[in-house]
């Protein structure tokens, strides 16, 4: 079984048991009876039943439910009807619908907590060099720049965070770009010195948190040191003369500040037709070389650039990113608070036209970078884990009929009016909310297709 196949089924049954359970678990505490637990839905595939409640696994894995006693169902004996779900009080009703959301979102707590406990190894906030014409160059941030801290312009001295690696800065800078906040840092550069700089975010507009956003922003690849590694046979760099360990410090007089840097020098030398030999200035261990190196032209989809064949970069300087008890159940509530916050913000743009509805995911996307974070570590899929149970939190309680928000909705309206809603506007609205369901789901695995073939 593939890494995606096993990440996206232990994904989905976590996330599942555990918003049903939370059901399940405040529905017994206010002494209503629970007549089912399903983990998915269709023909049961296992069952056992425990006591007053039937444990059923079923063959479509896509949800799950709770099914408790309820007269508008099927009939309830006199004797139990204090136990049937519409008998009890509308607080104990609220308190048992809203339960599931809130245990993906508390999961979500826990989750990110354990990955900060157990720690990850996370490229060093090193900038390379920034992309010509973003919000990062205009900053005036430079190749080798290590980003220390950053706070929301406006804030006060206090507020300054720290920035534990480049994920985390990406994160910052993202959620401040979406929010339309300017965003300051503190930045110490490869000479020692320290400055503060201010990155202008409030004028993108931005509307997705996609690759679009991040050219603007424009903060480019982790920095790495301009340095040689495989060398392919009888490739443009080998007939040169390069070989692995190589660091370059000029190509054709131009100092070049880092990896991104010299492959951007490669690249451009294949656009306006055969490139010219260019003369590179290396270092190979205490020498000083000159070599002159012609790159060759490829056209790949209509794009033609140089290529000298052969591996760039050095590996990017990484820290151990980990936190203890407290610190780390700290991060996990801020971390699941702020995602849920964006998460909301990205759904009410969606709805008002403002963000593409090409931020929905489906199944496909969730299986994909489920096997990817589990081939990079528990911590890592612990973290994919939480973002995808704030997603599930977040979305039940949307006040879409069929899901959670929507009987809190109902629940609420009778709150106000001191009567249900009634039985034929509640039928309408469970038929609206699955064809807007039906659709959102179909939009999804569209996306999920349309990424796979390369469309978005």
């Amino acid at each position: 079984m593939s890494n995606s196949l096993l990440g996206f089924l232990v994904t989905i049954a976590v996330l599942i048991v555990v918003h049903e359970w939370g059901h399940y678990r405040v529905a017994r505490a206010c002494g209503i009876q629970v007549l089912r637990f399903s983990v998915g839905f269709g023909r049961p595939i296992w069952r056992r039943q425990i006591g007053e409640t039937e444990w059923v696994i079923s063959m479509l894995p896509l949800g799950g439910y709770v099914k408790m006693l309820d007269e508008r169902e099927a009939p309830v004996p006199p004797h139990l009807q204090h136990r049937a779900f519409n008998r009890r009080p509308l607080w104990q009703r609220s308190a048992v619908v809203a339960a599931g959301p809130l245990a993906n979102l508390l999961l979500a707590v826990l989750l990110y907590a354990a990955s900060h406990w157990i720690g990850t190894e996370e490229p060093r906030a090193l900038l390379g060099t920034p992309l010509a014409g973003s919000v990062a160059e205009r900053a005036g941030l430079q190749a080798g720049d290590w980003v220390r801290s950053a706070r929301r312009v406006g804030q006060a001295e206090e507020d300054w965070q720290p920035v534990a690696s480049m994920p985390d800065l990406r994160w910052q800078v993202t959620r401040a770009a979406l929010d339309g906040s300017d965003l300051e840092f503190e930045v110490s550069s490869s000479s020692g010195g320290r400055r503060t700089l201010r990155l202008e975010l409030a004028a993108l507009e931005a509307r997705d948190a996609d690759a679009a956003l991040a050219r603007r922003i424009g903060l480019g690849a982790v920095f790495a040191e301009p340095q040689l590694g495989e060398v392919q046979p009888e490739g443009p760099a080998a007939r040169a003369g390069l070989q692995p360990g190589d660091l370059v410090l000029r190509v054709d007089a131009q100092p070049v500040a880092d990896a991104a840097a010299l492959r951007a020098l490669i690249r451009a030398s294949g656009v306006q037709g055969t490139p010219a030999p260019q003369s590179w200035e290396v270092r190979r261990g205490d020498r000083l070389l000159t070599l002159t190196v012609q790159p060759l032209r490829i056209e790949e989809r209509g794009e033609a650039f140089g290529r000298i064949q052969a591996a760039i970069g050095a590996p990017p300087q990484m820290d151990e990113v980990r936190y203890g008890l407290v610190d780390g159940l700290q991060r996990g509530w801020d971390r699941t608070v702020e995602v849920s916050l964006l998460t909301l913000k990205m759904f009410g743009r969606m709805l008002t036209g403002e963000a593409s509805l090409r931020n929905i995911s489906g199944p496909l996307t969730i299986a994909d970078y489920a096997g990817q974070s589990v081939e990079l570590g528990l911590a890592y899929y612990l973290g994919f884990l939480a973002v995808v149970s704030v997603s599930l939190g977040v979305l039940n309680l949307l006040p879409l009929p069929m899901l959670d928000g929507g009987h809190l909705l109902y629940h609420l309206f009778e709150a106000v009016t001191r009567r249900p809603i009634p039985e034929v506007w509640l039928e309408r609205l469970q038929r609206g909310g699955l064809a807007i369901i039906l659709m959102m789901m179909t939009l999804a695995l569209y996306n999920d297709v349309a990424r796979l073939l390369g469309l978005h």
